[in-house]
């Protein structure tokens, strides 16, 4: 089977690599020879340490007669969509690492595959196959809940804040030198990554349909010193959670830092290891763990693709043939939790009182509160409150009023709390 890989730079080598070296391994697993022939590459003059031929010219490897398969590893949305969905129409497979593409563009491309082989598992949490564990491990459960570690990134940077008592930026510095982040974090720190990869793992649940833009996403950066302080103080771990789950046909997707319970099997996945939690009627809870990025990880979950093809093994691209179930997404505003407010205000008699009367007029009960001690000279203090569980639109209506108000410096912060 002759394979052409569109996008060869750090996965893509990992995956000519492992191909080449693990030849026999891989033909003894998958009844033929997988042969990497081409790869397609934007600048040829760029150094590449990959023994196969190199082109710049996309349209020309499309048009070969001898390519079995294709593995795009290109990244971004609307061109990778175009290329894959000409390959799709000549009916040859395809492999993806790309999150992006699939989160917007999942059911064209599955209307476009139908009975073609198409393999994703690269896209989510690496070289974990969780897709494959939904798709077939767990086909006979109905999926209730889903709530992941999904962004290595993020994680690392949350670690190392519990952990170490460093800042967000000298945790994402570190992060950055480690290699572990991008010179621009923004995909993985505000939260769209673990969004992409959470649209994805929904699909193949519960047949949801959405956009990233359709979703609840909040990111890490405004964490603050003061919020770890109380985590540790009430036996919590901050960890940045994609979550799905299923209610009456209606499913909530979020994905936002969260408080949980240091007892948590999640809260002990730390630095850039990924993890999902998977709740289904039947087998209950199961828990995926491992690398969620990197050349190799993601390269093995490319080629285990591949093999797959190989040995003939088709199945609808999403796990099913026609949509089971009318479902829809869930609000933002009747997304049900507990919350953590962290306020900032004058140190003054009144504000306590203040501020619980007012989350009292709109429905939040008040679970626990802490004030942090004041320096001697400080005008302003910091009052931290827990809820019991409440509704996203009461606590959000809670936090613009607050934020209007004389006694309170700035914008209150918001985390919520899962158990």
């Amino acid at each position: 089977m002759n394979v052409a890989i569109l996008g060869v730079g750090t996965v893509g080598s990992s995956v000519v690599k492992i191909l080449k070296k693990n030849k026999e391994l891989i033909k003894a697993r998958s009844g033929v020879e997988i042969n990497p022939v081409i790869g397609f590459v934007r600048d040829l003059s760029k150094k590449r340490d990959v023994d196969i031929e190199l082109s710049d010219d996309i349209n020309s490897i499309l048009k070969r007669d001898d390519i079995d398969a294709y593995v795009e590893l290109m990244g971004g949305v609307d061109r990778p969509y175009k290329i894959v969905s000409e390959i799709l129409k000549q009916e040859k497979p395809v492999v993806t690492a790309n999150k992006a593409m699939l989160a917007y563009h999942r059911y064209a491309l599955q209307n476009l595959a139908k009975n073609t082989p198409f393999g994703f598992e690269a896209s989510v949490a690496g070289g974990i196959p969780i897709i494959k564990a939904l798709k077939e491990g767990l086909s006979a459960n109905k999926i209730e809940k889903i709530v992941g570690i999904l962004n290595g990134t993020s994680n690392y940077i949350l670690t190392n804040m519990m952990q170490n008592g460093v800042n967000f930026d000298e945790a994402l510095t570190k992060a950055q030198n480690l290699g572990y982040a991008e010179s621009d974090p923004s995909f993985d720190v505000d939260g769209f990554d673990a969004a992409h990869k959470l649209l994805i793992l929904s699909s193949i649940a519960y047949s949801v349909h959405g956009d990233p833009e359709d979703i609840l996403v909040k990111g890490i950066r405004k964490i603050s010193s003061e919020d770890i302080f109380f985590a540790n103080e009430f036996e919590y771990v901050i960890k940045l959670l994609a979550i799905s789950k299923i209610e009456d046909k209606k499913v909530e997707l979020r994905v936002h830092p969260a408080f949980i319970n240091k007892d948590n099997i999640l809260a002990k996945v730390d630095g850039v290891m990924n993890a999902v939690s998977v709740y289904g009627d039947a087998l209950k809870h199961s828990m995926y763990y491992g690398p969620g990025a990197g050349g190799d990880a993601t390269a093995s979950a490319v080629v285990a693709d591949l093999i797959d093809i190989a040995k003939g093994n088709k199945s609808p691209m999403l796990g099913y043939n026609t949509t089971l179930q009318n479902v829809k997404l869930l609000s933002q505003n009747d997304i049900k939790t507990k919350y953590y407010l962290r306020v900032r205000v004058e140190d003054k008699k009144g504000v306590l009182a203040t501020i619980a009367n007012v989350m009292s007029e709109n429905r939040i009960s008040i679970d626990s509160f802490l004030q942090k001690p004041r320096l001697k000279d400080e005008k302003y203090t910091t009052l931290f409150f827990t809820t019991h569980t409440s509704l996203e639109a009461d606590i959000k209506k809670v936090i613009e009023i607050l934020e209007n108000m004389k006694f309170v410096l700035n914008r209150p912060f918001m985390i919520r709390i899962e158990s």
